[in-house]
């Protein structure tokens, strides 16, 4: 992976020179990201439609659209975001942050906040405003995110960010998609090829083709020649095209707000899942060579969330993961926007019904591999070796929650719970259901805690160590890791092994091998190997 060498210090001085507003890299990076918002648009319509029940007028008519304009809009600001660092940094290999609604909120908000309500009341609407509710509510903490997020970025070490956002791309973004293409191996194979070829060496095709887009157009040539498609389901979706436009649906976020509480349960910790995740994209980007303002973002993102749900999306849209793998691919400034535009005229157009029965899916989610193979790597490329172990500490806890999910999930489409089978039987069948449940709990936030942690241990700075400790023994006690709830008292286990934890870190700090080090000198030493990293 190429890594472009950080300007030096940042001029206030807006730097004139040509920045196009189109290149060819940028092409590339059109097709892989717009191919990765179709698999998500897909994925949303199809979940609020067979899972929630919302009638198929309202999810074409009033939620695509809402997201559609969300698209829109959000990628407008991140193409103006790119051009102002371009302009003020005087390169033009600055690559626009990639927008999108949020992969694992898709899931969060049908399956832990919709569902049950429907499930309990037998009405999609009243399931629909309560989806409403809970994404304000992220956009809000989202926003109040934004005036720690700098601080928190400034004093959390890279590899635990990296690690993090490693272990949410391998699980929720890569996963799936893997299971997807071998379920038709001889359709996603030959697409994965293309993009590995394409993406990861410096083959180029005859003429410089889009690698996307050949990728695309291979993988759907293989599925209707080899009957994977059907004409039939083709002409049936043609009928429900219609095209919708956005419009406020107030009435149905006041209603879903007029019963909050019970949602704040899991609004408050995915919220700060929301800030954490965008502080991180933030720092993968920057590890890439571009160095955007975290507040601006942050900001941005929360806003979206919030003006979405007025317009009737549950589904906040978000900064993606993989600002390295589009610039890989020579993304620059336009793909971003080009990309929501397009994405957000098939939502204001309702074709995302047809789309569904045109292209295979395993021909698309080849690309959300890549995307985890890349941001994987990334991960241990773009700290100092001596943090490998960090990055690996970091990624554990989102492997947990998607490993607890996938049980949940296999338990329910038998009809049964984990409680119901018990805890003994899952034992005895080699699941450690309880501790890979607690050790999943908020899993984001977790992972940058022991990755934190593990990166100060490494660094022998035992004292910061031990804080870290503490911290995570307090977000443990209020239910933010490790509990299914924000509550008081969540985790008092969790939190006393932290203090624990804490304890051995402060005693090794007075260890005589230790003392003969000064603090400053144990400080230094990684921080220059990182810059040196970052420089090279």
């Amino acid at each position: 992976m190429s890594v472009d060498a950080p300007a030096g210090p940042q001029s206030a001085t807006v730097t004139p020179m040509p920045l196009p507003w189109w290149t060819r890299g940028d092409t590339n990076a059109f097709f892989g990201l717009s191919f990765n918002i179709l698999v998500n648009v897909l994925t949303l319509t199809t979940l609020s439609i067979a899972v929630v029940k919302i009638p198929g007028r309202d999810v074409l008519g009033t939620m695509l659209p809402a997201l559609g304009v969300a698209l829109v809009l959000g990628n407008c600001y991140y193409m103006v975001l790119a051009r102002r660092l371009a302009r003020r940094e005087g390169r033009d290999t600055v690559t626009a942050l990639p927008y999108g609604p949020s992969v694992p909120h898709m899931f969060i908000v049908v399956f832990v906040v919709m569902l049950p309500i429907y499930l309990k009341t037998h009405d999609p609407i009243k399931a629909w405003s309560a989806g409403l509710a809970w994404a304000f509510m992220i956009g809000v903490i989202v926003i109040i995110g934004a005036l720690v997020g700098p601080y928190i970025r400034r004093i959390t070490p890279r590899a635990a960010m990296l690690g993090t956002l490693a272990g949410i791309s391998i699980t929720f973004i890569a996963m799936r998609p893997a299971a997807q293409m071998f379920d038709a191996a001889w359709i996603a194979l030959p697409v994965l090829a293309i993009i590995l070829i394409g993406f990861f060496t410096d083959v180029r095709l005859p003429g410089n083709i889009p690698i996307g887009l050949v990728a695309l157009l291979v993988g759907t040539a293989i599925g209707w020649i080899g009957g994977y498609m059907s004409v039939p389901e083709v002409t049936k979706a043609a009928h429900d095209i219609a095209v919708g436009l956005p419009t406020l649906r107030l009435h149905l976020l006041f209603q879903g707000l007029g019963n909050l509480s019970p949602l704040l349960a899991t609004a408050i910790p995915l919220g700060v899942y929301n800030f954490t995740e965008g502080m991180s994209n933030v720092e993968s980007a920057a590890a890439a060579g571009d160095n955007y303002n975290l507040r601006s973002v942050l900001l941005a993102d929360g806003c979206g969330a919030i003006i979405g749900s007025a317009f009737g999306s549950p589904f906040p849209p978000a900064v993606y993961i993989g600002h390295p793998g589009w610039k890989d691919a020579g993304g620059r400034t336009g793909y971003s926007l080009a990309s929501g535009v397009v994405i957000g005229l098939m939502c204001l157009l309702g074709l995302f019904g047809v789309l569904s029965t045109i292209l295979p899916i395993p021909a698309i989610v080849p690309i959300l591999l890549y995307i985890g193979l890349l941001i994987g790597a990334q991960a241990f490329q773009a700290v100092p070796r001596l943090h490998a172990v960090a990055v690996v500490a970091a990624l554990i806890p989102n492997i947990a929650e998607w490993a607890t999910g996938q049980i949940d999930d296999a338990l329910s489409a038998a009809g049964t719970t984990a409680d119901k089978v018990g805890m003994d039987a899952l034992g005895q069948a080699g699941v450690v259901y309880d501790g890979m449940k607690t050790l999943g709990e908020g899993g984001v936030l977790a992972g940058l805690v022991l990755g934190t942690i593990v990166t100060f241990i490494l660094e022998k700075r035992f004292r910061t160590a031990g804080i870290a400790c503490v911290i995570g023994a307090a977000l443990a006690w209020i239910g933010l890791i490790h509990a299914g709830q924000v509550a008081w008292a969540a985790a008092p286990k969790v939190t006393l092994g932290y203090l624990f934890f804490g304890i051995i870190c402060l005693a090794c700090s007075f260890l005589p091998a230790v003392r003969a080090q000064s603090e400053p000198a144990a400080e230094s030493e990684p921080r220059a190997a990182e810059e040196v990293h970052q420089a090279g």
